[in-house]
């Protein structure tokens, strides 16, 4: 018979074996990091919105130690991650911060090694395996990242582990868990200094720091500095992939943000429309005007689908053309991208004609003047459609114009400013007389220095401090413009999984720095007496526009006075350099 005291020490035993938490957490309390953002704000004594994203910084440290000291990216079990929550909080209250604030912020779950959300790295020996012992990282991120241009270096370098570590993956969906796997690295295995120094608190977790003179709300993050960078990943859940998501899908954090205050108003909200009509004189169509003019939205009449609905050609009873968007989205989107488009009005954006919902399914339509020479993509890469034809160099400036006088419009011309936070080629449709109006506003927000939980868009047209901390600004649309500019003038995808340079910045930047333009500008556009110096314009435009750090990207206003030619382009800085990867 086995004794009451074995029993016990049984007990413990296959409790702290399954349970006790790995993470040594008591930095928390040590570190001189900013918790204004998590101090009640209200009378109700809800935290400020920022106050998760700090949290998830200032946790993935621990992750970012144990993995220099295991080889292992995540924690084992459940029971092992709730302990480490519940170890994490405790810490937080000897700051005096509210309880449960941790498992407001977090899902336990979020933080075990279930899934693979890259190339199957789970260890460090995964990774070795994967991308050698020598990366970028190894030669960026190893030294005192205090300083802005070392973090920068550190920042391409994370950029350039991720793309490779995605083009092994060959699931673009995974991009976001790539990078994720490539901070932790950068910070628990790279960094000399440790994940606990300043520079990599600062540079690689984004953690806001409390100024030398010790100010409690002045933050000393070189991400207030320059904008992006690894300092921008963590705070979308650095470690436990909090976004369930992936870059380039809608997402929504509510279990993560869960008692907070948002200062953003995504939401997942399916209220009823039956009884909602839009603030103007929009058009009200019959759903069945609808099913005659596309004849019951027959497979022959569909010319597009995308993430968010399908878009069919439509004849209405007076002979006009219609484009028929067939939305798959929320309620709350549907009626966001009427009550946007309807208030807008410009020469470069496709005009909303009317809206639809059938009272039987409520099955949501949007109602657009018909584009009869497609998209931008279209005529980018006409051989992935079987077509043999090229866009000549006067319709590629006009386009590129075009939607920089959209954007101009949206981001200056209305108050508040719009967001499109979608631009993308095949969001640019073209009229007949083959002029660019940008289109698809269901994404489009409305504010300044927004700051989302949820991240919408598409993967290689994101701005990094929008896609990987949910800072929303105008030039989050200018580096998606800066990107198509690129696409256009290179004839080049945003994203080559095929070559060994994923990104088409890093593949361009080095060769316009050294002088080489003609090797990037689209060999169509060679030899046809096209204005060569315009086109190297452009071109550079393009780049500055999709810098990876905000401070040094131009306004959409800067933008078009350079590239009309009014005001100096300014010298195009070094790209930073570093070694290849091993074959």
């Amino acid at each position: 018979m086995i004794n009451l005291c074995s029993v016990v020490c049984l007990c413990i035993f296959f409790f702290t074996r399954s349970s006790a938490c790995p993470l040594d957490l008591e930095y928390v309390v040590k570190i001189a990091w900013d918790t204004s953002s998590c101090r009640p704000s209200t009378a109700a004594g809800i935290p400020s919105p920022n106050c998760c994203q700090t949290l998830t910084s200032l946790y993935g440290v621990a992750f970012a130690h144990r993995l220099k000291n295991t080889s292992l990216f995540r924690l084992p079990d459940l029971e092992t991650s709730s302990s480490c929550l519940s170890n994490f909080q405790s810490k937080l209250d000897r700051l005096g911060l509210p309880r449960q604030i941790a498992s407001a912020c977090f899902a336990p779950h979020r933080f075990v090694n279930t899934t693979n959300v890259c190339a199957g790295l789970q260890t460090r020996r995964d990774w070795v395996a994967l991308l050698g012992e020598s990366t970028p990282l190894d030669l960026a991120c190893r030294s005192d990242l205090s300083d802005l241009g070392a973090c920068d270096a550190c920042v391409g370098a994370g950029f350039r582990a991720q793309s490779r570590l995605l083009a092994i993956d060959g699931n673009i969906s995974h991009s976001t868990g790539c990078f994720h796997y490539t901070i932790l690295y950068a910070a628990g295995v790279v960094n000399e200094l440790g994940p606990h120094s300043t520079g990599a608190l600062s540079c690689i977790f984004g953690l806001p720091l409390l100024s030398r003179g010790g100010g409690g709300g002045d933050r000393s993050l070189i991400l207030a500095a320059a904008g992006a960078g690894f300092a921008a990943v963590v705070v979308t859940c650095l470690v436990a992939f909090l976004l369930k998501g992936v870059v380039g899908e809608k997402q929504v954090a509510a279990s993560e943000s869960e008692g907070f205050a948002s200062s953003d108003s995504d939401s997942s909200d399916d209220r009823p429309l039956l009884n909602w009509r839009p603030k103007t004189d929009t058009l009200w169509y019959k759903i069945n005007d609808i099913e005659k003019a596309t004849d019951s939205l027959s497979p022959k009449n569909l010319i597009g689908r995308g993430q968010f609905g399908e878009v069919y050609k439509g004849k209405l009873g007076d002979g006009s053309l219609i484009a028929v968007k067939k939305v798959i989205d929320t309620e709350l989107e549907f009626v966001s991208e009427v009550e946007i488009i309807t208030s807008l009005r410009h020469r470069n954006l496709v005009p909303l004609r009317g809206c639809c919902v059938d009272d039987t399914t409520h099955q949501k339509y949007l109602i657009y003047d018909y584009m009869p020479n497609g998209n931008l993509s279209e005529h980018l890469f006409p051989k992935q459609r079987g077509l043999d034809r090229t866009m000549p160099w006067p319709q590629r400036k006009s386009v590129i114009l075009d939607v920089a006088n959209a954007l101009l419009y949206l981001h200056r011309g209305v108050n508040p400013p719009v967001y499109h936070r979608d631009i993308k080629p095949t969001n640019i449709l073209l009229d007949a007389q083959m002029r660019a109006r940008v289109a698809d506003f269901g994404l489009a927000k409305r504010g300044e220095g927004r700051l989302t939980t949820r991240i919408a868009g598409t993967h290689g047209y994101l701005a990094p401090e929008y896609a990987l901390y949910g800072q929303l600004t105008e030039k989050s649309d200018v580096y998606s413009f800066g990107i198509v500019v690129l696409e256009v003038m290179c004839g080049r995808k945003a994203l080559d999984l095929s070559s060994s340079t994923v990104l088409i910045t890093d593949w361009a930047w080095p060769q316009v720095k050294g002088g080489r333009v003609e090797q990037v500008l689209d060999p169509c556009l060679l030899g046809r007496g096209f204005p060569k110096e315009i086109m190297e314009r452009f071109v550079v435009v393009g780049i500055l526009c999709a810098h990876l750090m905000v401070a040094l990207r131009p306004t959409i206003l800067e933008a078009v006075k350079m590239l009309e030619g009014d005001i100096e382009l300014p010298i195009l800085p070094d790209r930073p350099s570093f070694a290849p990867f091993p074959n």
